[in-house]
This record gives structure tokens, sequence and C-alpha cells, in this order.
């Protein structure tokens, strides 16, 4: 039978988390973790309508395969000039959300025609400042890809693209990682370890925009993984459960960046992904049914908390987180 990419991830993810040489599960730690958290934050996430194109319908929907489409870029974050009180995601969300209320959608010639200048513009960034140019450039390939790939697979329509998933987040998954910029696999030790954060996430958001209904219903959301990126392994490493050797901290806390790839940013990513599974499984046998969607959330706004911003978290440049 054949194997499912979310069981891939996971298999993958498992098997860097087993073997892994630099970072460590405090496996012992997760019952008493698990026990702790605050589950009814979980329970209620929501979209900020201020940095988000909400109750448009389908240009919702559009709003939200673009965002996702460029859902990366935290490696280069530091650099990026962020509106006031605001991180990089949401200084991101919010100008995009701006130019939607100012302009509409894209449409699919629209994303395959703009340029790392119109990007810069977009998202009032500095032209001179160099990391920041490359990450436009970034944005503006990934902006192509998808115009290029609505144009021919999709009539050009953002929704037919979400109807061809037939109410699987799997299968959204499954369409989005024909692009290149979506194809979100590592390769640790001669093992593929797959991610797929961005393709998952897109699933995500559309769930959460739209209420389960609609383009964001998906009847197997229960299957996602965590969405690996820079934040939560952040968190659960100043929590405690993922353990980093001293020379690794060090780096982090310098600023230095976590090459893409690199044995220790695989597992990083892949031991954040396995705890969760871990903490999910202890909750789910304690009778407190939850999702790693969920944990997601919880986790991830938990990042947001001035305690964790003050410690550094790795960064990586890279376009899939």
């Amino acid at each position: 039978m054949r194997i499912k990419l979310l069981e891939k991830v996971r298999a993958g993810c498992k098997t860097v988390a087993e073997q892994a040489t630099y970072i460590q599960i405090d496996v012992e730690r997760i019952p008493k973790y698990a026990a702790g958290l605050p589950l009814s934050e979980a329970g209620r996430p929501a979209h900020d309508p201020e940095c988000h194109y909400l109750d448009h319908g389908a240009d919702t929907a559009a709003f939200f395969l673009t965002l996702d489409a460029i859902n990366f870029g935290s490696g280069y974050f530091p650099h990026l000039r962020k509106h006031t009180g605001r991180s990089g995601y949401f200084t991101v969300a919010g100008c995009l959300t701006e130019h939607f209320k100012q302009n509409g959608p894209f449409s699919a010639r629209d994303l395959s025609r703009l340029t790392a200048a119109d990007c810069t513009r977009i998202f009032a960034q500095d032209p001179g400042n160099a990391p920041i140019a490359e990450l436009m450039r970034l944005f503006a390939r990934a902006l192509n890809e998808l115009g290029a790939y609505l144009h021919t697979d999709f009539n050009g329509s953002f929704t037919e693209l979400i109807a061809a998933a037939g109410a699987s987040a799997e299968r959204l998954m499954q369409l989005l990682i024909q692009m290149p910029g979506f194809q979100d696999i590592a390769l640790w030790a001669g093992v593929e370890v797959p991610f797929f954060k961005r393709a998952q996430l897109t699933a995500a958001d559309l769930a959460l925009a739209f209420g389960g209904e609609g383009p964001g219903r998906f009847e197997d959301l229960d299957h996602l993984t965590l969405f690996a990126d820079n934040l939560v392994p952040h968190v659960l490493r100043v929590d405690k459960i993922l353990r980093y050797p001293a020379k690794l901290c060090a780096r982090i806390e310098a600023g230095d960046l976590i090459a893409a790839g690199s044995r220790e940013e695989i597992e990083i990513r892949a031991c954040a992904l396995h705890a969760v599974e871990l903490i999910k499984a202890a909750l789910n046998e304690s009778g407190q049914p939850i999702n790693a969607m969920g944990l997601d959330f919880l986790l991830w706004n938990r990042g947001q908390q001035p305690a964790y911003k003050a410690i550094p978290r790795h960064r990586t440049r890279t376009f899939f987180y």
C-alpha cells in the first residue's frame, strides 16, 4: 500500500530524532510538560484581522495562497523593516493585506510578472539592504511560480486549485509541492526527510480563515504535523524539551546563521516535529484530544511572549520557513 506523504514526514523526522547527533529530546520531561500546557489556548485559534485579509470570500482564499507562497524568510527577518510592534511574519502579512485592500487580489498573470522591485515596494523595504534584496528576489520567484502554476493547471483560479484537493489537506499539500518552492525535503545522512511546512500550513490557514467551511473544509486536518520552522523548536528548547549542545547554543546566541540543509538545521526541525508528536500522544493518552495543528498554534503563539523573544533563536536563510 502506498505510504502517504504525511506518514513519510513523521517517519523521516522520527528517524532523525532517534539518531540525532546534535539535538536531543528530553523524553522523560514530556508527560509533565504536556500536562502543564494551557490547552484552552489551542482551542480558540484565530487570524489577526489587522494583518490578514478576512471575510472576502474567494479573495480571502487567494490571499492565503499568496501569503503562504512567501511565508518564509525568518533567517532574513533581523534585517527586515518591520511595522511597529510586529514580527517579521506579521509585517509581511500586514503589507500583503494592505495591498489587497487597495488593489484586490493578484491575478495569476499578475503573480507571474512580479519582480523583486515590485516586492520591495509592496512590502515597503529598503532596496539597498542586501539581505532583504535577496529575500525580495526569493519572494518574486515564489510568486512567479504560483502564478504560472495557477495559469497552466487551474485556469488561473485560486479556488479551482483548492477545489482540486477535494476537502483533503494532504491532497492540497500534494498539489502545492508540485511547485519547487514548496518541495521542502532535506537529506540527512542519506535519509530523505520531508517537512512540507508551508504546504501543510496553507490548509491550516484556509481552515482557520473559513471556519472549516467552503474553501476551508478539510476532512483530514488531524493528519497534519507540526509546521516545522525556527520558532516552535526555540520554544521547546527554552522549555527544556529539546537539548542543544553548548557550542550550537553559543552560535545561535551570537547571531551566526545555521546553514540550510546542515545536520544541525535538519535535526532542529525534525526533533521539534517528533517532540510534538510525542506531546500529542501523551495528551491523547490522558484523554485530552488535540492534534498537531492545535499544538503548533499554542507553541508558536507562546513564542511571541517577551521571555522567548529575549533569547535568540536559530536563523537559517531558506525559502522553506
